[in-house]
């Protein structure tokens, strides 16, 4: 199937505890590509309740098919100067690879964060 990640994007913008998301696609051993989904709560949302809501919120949206495989709560997006999501980096950290380059950030320790909270996830 053919998912567009804006489609994603969209339905997981539009949960009242979602203020921005960001989607792409990463290898899955079982599946080929795996959904995988970057978000950043608004004010007091919790991340471990809302991760299986928001799931489920994407397969009532669109449809079962379009759940994503992982959402990962962040506390930003990496950005350019411009504005744009660099999703060439998410994609790096959903892979579990090195990050590449990463000088066009707006803000570099933005990757630093999100590795960070990734870790202590993983620690848990």
């Amino acid at each position: 199937h053919r998912i567009s990640t804006t489609e994603v994007e969209s339905a997981l913008v539009s949960h009242h505890n979602v203020a921005e998301a960001a989607v792409v696609g990463a290898n899955d051993p079982t599946t080929g590509q795996g959904i995988v989904a970057f978000v950043i709560l608004r004010g007091t949302a919790d991340g471990e309740d809302s991760t299986a809501a928001l799931r489920d919120h994407v397969a009532a949206e669109i449809g079962p098919i379009a759940k994503p495989k992982r959402v990962l709560v962040v506390p930003e997006l990496p950005k350019t100067r411009s504005g744009k999501i660099m999703r060439r980096l998410l994609r790096d950290i959903a892979e579990g690879r090195a990050t590449g380059d990463t000088s066009t950030l707006a803000d570099a320790s933005v990757m630093e964060l999100i590795s960070a909270g990734l870790r202590d996830r993983a620690d848990d």
